[in-house]
């Protein structure tokens, strides 16, 4: 039978390596959550790239008059929001 000496050193012992984990795994999770907000910058650089790219492929497309009847409707569609925002700044400077 172990001695309340034996039983306490053991407890600590345990003890000890269990803060050891906590700190590891600490350390562990703010790794990930770093490298998850660089993930999450990537990707939203990558979806603006992706628009971009495809509000370039509509401009082609116009351009070279091959838009179809639903994407020119979107391209009028995008050219008119444009143009409101144009006029809203255009207003705000003038006041």
């Amino acid at each position: 039978m172990a001695t309340i000496d034996q039983q306490f050193n053991s407890i600590n012992d345990k003890l000890q390596q269990v803060l050891k984990q906590q700190s590891r795994l600490i350390k562990e999770n703010e790794k990930l959550k770093e490298d998850l907000e660089k993930c999450k910058a990537q990707e939203a650089q990558t979806k603006q790239t992706i628009d971009e790219l495809n509000q370039q492929i509509v401009i082609l497309k116009s351009a070279a008059g091959a838009l179809n009847e639903k994407d020119k409707k979107h391209f009028e569609k995008r050219l008119s929001q444009y143009i409101k925002d144009i006029d809203k700044c255009i207003s705000f400077l003038s006041e």
